[in-house]
């Protein structure tokens, strides 16, 4: 084995090169250069025998800085399909136990058994291999691990650049920033990380750091690294996938090529319709994918709405229905929607049905085995409140979820921030919506206007929904309930006009119709406007 300690004396003409200083004259007698990678065994004034290990293609420059005296020999090593040329070349050397991987003046070594790794002599280089070639070329590929670099370099015939990181996956991103000036002078970095979860994970980091000059090499299935093609004499494989790197895009970017399929697709239409003509005619009915807002003052009839949305559905559709009526019991809510399928209000002790009316009742809504219930006693933290409507779209196949309401979601929170409360749970209720498809309907409260109140029949708008503007940012569609509650003529204290303050499918918003209820049916029905 070669001394690993040794004095540096001085620095003299290559007898093998043309370099007129890269020679080192060592207190052993050894010498070597660090421009053509010479090694003598005995310098002899600067003029001795060559070793094994051989001089650096012309495309390289080596800087004139001290490294550590080669340990071990230089040999091929058969497992991974690495020649021993390739070993010279960055100067890697091994032992019965250990490989040797030099970094400029330290030196990183592997056992071979366990795969260990320990650093014999420490380094402030951040990329192995980076001191072997110029900075800048038309392309450099970065690997995970130092036998990769080396199996690539081989498989691309020596022609472009091939480093790896230093400390693994773990630490890709903080090395590559290490070597940011360095590696930001190629044209294309081309990063080959491992094919599994941390590999990737590492490649999108580094990645997102040098931006559009990077290639992201994807493997073929059953090839982890680059080893696995080198190993099994797959270069040619290799050397077509490296060319067929793909331009690295960031998460949620796509580009405009890639859409075909997409664009030439016809639209999806209408999956159900509101229950009101008026209404449908300027929305366009319900859409997949689509969180609708309804918003009104207290007490002017939302939840009765949403009831009269979700018997629609429940006979026109065959899609599983979720119900979150959050300030009323299961029970309330069954009776209050069994009341639709008979045109009595079940949810009142006065009103009077038999019970095979009951019966009927029941089969046609809560026996149908297609609507699920929250019962909303315990926790309406923001994150159990996300997490049942998840469940109820992903678990329960529920197409359609009714909440009701946002508000008191938020009143149940501790931080006191209603604002921030808002803002969190419409971003992650919006989030799911697009995640699951399914149309989302929640009731949000309005702030009392200035003069005129919502129950005298004030006009709504997106800036009096209460607490944020994300409600109004972050919703596809949402629908104000005006009515005067105080009028003294019957019909007009009965009467609900509809106006679309916001459609994002269409833009068309406005007066969308009236609707009138019916105290004894317990129905809304849809009327001429005439007030």
């Amino acid at each position: 084995m070669l001394k690993t300690e040794s004095k540096l004396l001085r620095h003299v003409a290559c007898p093998h090169c043309p370099s007129s200083d890269a020679y080192g004259v060592y207190d052993d007698n050894h010498g070597y250069c660090y421009r053509c990678n010479v090694y003598d065994k005995t310098a002899q004034n600067g003029l001795g025998e060559a070793d094994t290990v051989s001089a650096i293609p012309d495309h390289t420059d080596q800087p004139s800085k001290a490294v550590v005296t080669p340990l071990g020999a230089l040999l091929s090593i058969p497992d991974r399909g690495i020649v021993k040329e390739t070993c010279k070349f960055y100067n890697v050397t091994q032992n019965d136990d250990e490989h040797f991987y030099p970094y400029g003046s330290g030196i990183k070594v592997r056992k071979v058994k366990d795969k260990d790794f320990y650093w014999r002599t420490k380094s402030e280089q951040p990329l192995f291999g980076m001191d072997r070639f110029n900075a800048g070329g038309k392309a450099v590929t970065v690997f995970e691990g130092e036998l990769d670099a080396l199996a690539g370099f081989q498989m691309l015939g020596s022609k472009y650049p091939c480093v790896s990181v230093k400390n693994g996956a773990s630490g890709a991103a903080k090395d590559c920033q290490k070597a940011y000036e360095w590696l930001d002078r190629f044209d294309s970095i081309v990063l080959c990380f491992d094919a599994d979860e941390p590999g990737q994970k590492a490649a999108n980091a580094v990645a997102e750091i040098f931006g559009s000059k990077v290639k992201i090499f994807k493997h073929a299935e059953g090839f982890k690294d680059a080893c696995d093609y080198s190993s099994v004499n797959k270069s040619a494989d290799f050397v077509r996938l490296w060319w067929a790197s793909e331009q690295y895009i960031p998460d949620g970017i796509i580009t405009g090529s890639s859409l075909y399929d997409a664009v030439m697709a016809p639209l999806e239409k209408t999956s159900a319709f509101y229950p009101f003509a008026s209404l449908n005619d300027l929305t366009g009915g319900i859409r997949s994918q689509e969180m609708v807002v309804v918003t009104a003052g207290s007490g002017l009839g939302k939840s009765q709405f949403l009831r009269e949305c979700v018997w629609t559905l429940l006979t026109s559709t065959s899609d599983n229905i979720g119900l979150m009526f959050l300030e009323e019991s299961v029970r309330k809510t069954g009776l209050s929607i069994m009341s639709l399928a008979i045109n009595k209000p079940l949810h009142l002790a006065e009103t009077e049905a038999t019970d095979a009316e009951k019966q009927k009742a029941y089969d046609m809504t809560l026996g149908s085995d297609r609507l699920y219930l929250y019962d909303s006693f315990g926790s309406n933290s923001i994150d159990n409140i996300v997490s049942r409507v998840r469940y109820m779209a992903k678990g329960l196949e529920c197409r359609y979820v009714f909440l009701d309401h946002i508000s008191i979601v938020i009143s149940d929170q501790s931080h006191g921030d209603e604002r921030k409360a808002i803002d969190e749970i419409v971003t992650k209720l919006r989030m799911l919506v697009q995640e699951t498809g399914i149309t989302l309907f929640a009731v949000s409260h309005l702030r009392r206007p200035d003069g005129k109140g919502h129950e005298d029949g004030a006009a709504t708008s997106l800036a009096q929904l209460r607490g944020s503007g994300s409600i109004g940012q972050l919703a596809d569609m949402v629908l104000g309930l005006e009515r005067h509650a105080q009028a003294d003529d019957p019909i007009e204290r009965n009467t609900t006009r509809i106006r679309v303050i916001k459609s994002r499918y269409n833009g068309e918003t406005g007066p969308a119709g009236a609707v009138l209820y019916d105290r004894v049916t317990g129905r809304m029905t849809e009327v001429i406007d005439t007030l």
